[in-house]
């Protein structure tokens, strides 16, 4: 994928910017939650519609502490397990309390993402309405790749923080190699102008 082709990455006001304003449209909680799927989690358009329930609670039924994401739900063979970041947490907490509520939810089979008309939704569904939050808000060369994006770039520039490496970030992303997961990263031209005078 050429540079100029890529989703643009997100900054921090950006983040809350867009998390604000789903939260407050009719939809506000699931929006939002699938906006931290995506910037929060890594989350690919396909992955987000194919969460099912089963994949975030424990067996006690709660949301537990990670998405064990499927191979079927992913791209190939890139299931994986995702810590939970506390935000999107709260968040499914909520969702899921508002699931339960349904007259026919099945925790096994029962997705995250749901309709007004359907108990599930299709990864272009999810992609259009990145593309219509992000055309609302003036974000242009965003799309549904740049919370991933995002994610993956904070994680490259933290994650030595707490004494892991680029191959935890791939296995996050869920790539199937180092070279793909780079491919994804942002540079910070800041961070090469400090680090010339450190080496």
């Amino acid at each position: 994928m050429a540079l100029s082709k890529q989703a643009k990455t997100l900054t921090k006001t950006q983040i809350d910017t867009v998390s604000a304003f789903l939260q407050s449209r009719r939809h506000g909680l699931r929006d939002q939650t699938v906006f931290l799927l995506s910037v929060r989690a890594g989350l690919r358009a396909k992955e987000i519609a194919n969460l099912r329930w089963s994949m975030v609670t424990g067996s006690d039924g709660n949301v537990g502490d990670a998405i064990h994401l499927t191979d079927d739900a992913s791209k190939g063979r890139s299931g994986r397990i995702v810590p939970l970041n506390k935000q999107l947490k709260g968040n499914l907490i909520q969702l899921l309390e508002v699931a339960r509520q349904q007259r026919h939810f099945g925790p096994e089979t029962a997705y995250v993402v749901t309709t007004e008309r359907s108990g599930y939704t299709s990864a272009q569904a999810v992609v259009n309405m990145f593309k219509r939050w992000y055309v609302d808000l003036g974000l242009l060369g965003c799309s549904s790749h740049s919370g991933r994006r995002t994610f993956i770039t904070n994680a490259a520039k933290k994650i030595s923080s707490v004494g892991g490496s680029l191959r935890d970030v791939q296995m996050l992303a869920g790539h199937s190699s180092l070279a793909v997961t780079q491919r994804y990263i942002d540079g910070d031209s800041e961070a090469r102008r400090k680090i010339v005078d450190l080496v």
